[in-house]
C-alpha cells in the first residue's frame, strides 16, 4: 500500500504551477477590468489543480499498466513502481475528475453559461485521454498543443469570464505566454524521457521533433512568454513586470541548451516551474494594476 508522501510525490506537486499560474492571470485580467469575484476565482483554482492532479494520475495509471514506466528516469510513479495498485491509482484520477465536475458546474449555474459544461466535458476528456484508451493522443505528439490549449487559452480565458461574465482580449493574449510555459513543462519532461519513451511506443512530440529540435522548442516556450509581455506593453504597460522573471529563466535554457539529459533535468523541470510562477505572478500584477 503507498504511503502518503507516495501519493503526494504521484500527484506531481511540481507540475502544479501549471493550474495555478493560468487562474492568477485570469484573475489579473478580470481585475484589470474592474471585475474580480473571489469565490469564483477559487473555485476556477480548484477546478484547474483538481484537473492537474487528475491526469497526473491517470497518466500513471495508464503509462503504468502499458509497461511505459518501467524504465523510468524521472520522479516515481506509483503503478510502475508497484507502490499502489492500478485500480487505486484509477479510482485516485476519477475522484479528481469528479471534484473538477463537482466545482465546474457551481461556476456554470453561477453564470448560466451553460456553454461551460461542453468546455468542462472537453477538459475532462483531453485529461483522459492523454495517455488513456485505446489510441492516446500523448502517444501521438499531440499532448503540447493540449497543453497549450486546456492549460492556457481554456484555462486563462475561463478564469476571467466566469468573473466578468464577458472575454476581454487581454485575457486571450495573456493566454499564450501561459500556455507556451505550460507546454515547457511537458517539453522537458519529454526531453527527459525521450530515451525511454520511443522504445516504449510512446511517441510524443520529442521523439518526433529528436533531441536537437526539442531543446529549440523548449527555449522558444520560454523565451516568447517574455516577447508578449513586452508587447503587450504599449495598451497594458504594466505587463512589462514580467520581464523581471526573465533572470529565472536563464539556468533552465543554459542547462537545456548544452545538453542536459536524464536525471539532470529534473532539476531542470523545477527551475522551469520556478520561472513558471514568478512570471505567473508577475504578469498577473501587471493585468490588475492597469486597472488604475
Amino acid at each position: 500500500m503507498a504511503t502518503p508522501s507516495q501519493w503526494i510525490a504521484g500527484a506531481r506537486p511540481r507540475t502544479l504551477p501549471a493550474a495555478v499560474v493560468p487562474v492568477a492571470v485570469g484573475t489579473g485580467a478580470a481585475i484589470g477590468h474592474g471585475g474580480a469575484v473571489w469565490w469564483r476565482a477559487l473555485l476556477a483554482l480548484f477546478v484547474a489543480l483538481a484537473l492537474q492532479v487528475g491526469v497526473n494520475y491517470a497518466n500513471d495509471y495508464s503509462d503504468g499498466v502499458r509497461g511505459t514506466d518501467d524504465e523510468r528516469v524521472g520522479p516515481m510513479r506509483l503503478v510502475g513502481s508497484k507502490a499502489a495498485a492500478p485500480h487505486e491509482v484509477l479510482a485516485a484520477a476519477f475522484g479528481c475528475f469528479l471534484a473538477a465536475a463537482v466545482a465546474g458546474l457551481v461556476l456554470v449555474v453561477a453564470t448560466g453559461a451553460w456553454w461551460l459544461l461542453l468546455i468542462g466535458a472537453a477538459s475532462i476528456a483531453a485529461a483522459w485521454f492523454y495517455t488513456g484508451g485505446s489510441r492516446p493522443y500523448g502517444y501521438r505528439a499531440l499532448g503540447e498543443i493540449s497543453v497549450f490549449v486546456f492549460f492556457g487559452l481554456v484555462a486563462v480565458a475561463g478564469t476571467t469570464f466566469v468573473q466578468l461574465e464577458s472575454l476581454p482580449w487581454t485575457a486571450l493574449v495573456a493566454s499564450v505566454p501561459v500556455g507556451l510555459l505550460a507546454c515547457a513543462m511537458l517539453v522537458v519532461n519529454n526531453l527527459r524521457d525521450i530515451v525511454t519513451d520511443g522504445p516504449a511506443g510512446k511517441r510524443t512530440m520529442a521523439v518526433v521533433l529528436g533531441d536537437s529540435r526539442t531543446r529549440t522548442l523548449y527555449t522558444l516556450c520560454l523565451v516568447l512568454p517574455l516577447a508578449v509581455a513586452l508587447a503587450m506593453a504599449p495598451w497594458q504597460p504594466f505587463t512589462a513586470l514580467a520581464v523581471l522573471a526573465a533572470p529565472l529563466a536563464l539556468a533552465p535554457v543554459k542547462a537545456v541548451r548544452e545538453g542536459a539529459t536524464g536525471p539532470a533535468l529534473i532539476a531542470t523541470l523545477q527551475q522551469t516551474g520556478r520561472f513558471q510562477l514568478v512570471y505567473g505572478l508577475l504578469f498577473t500584477v501587471g493585468l490588475a494594476l492597469n486597472a488604475l
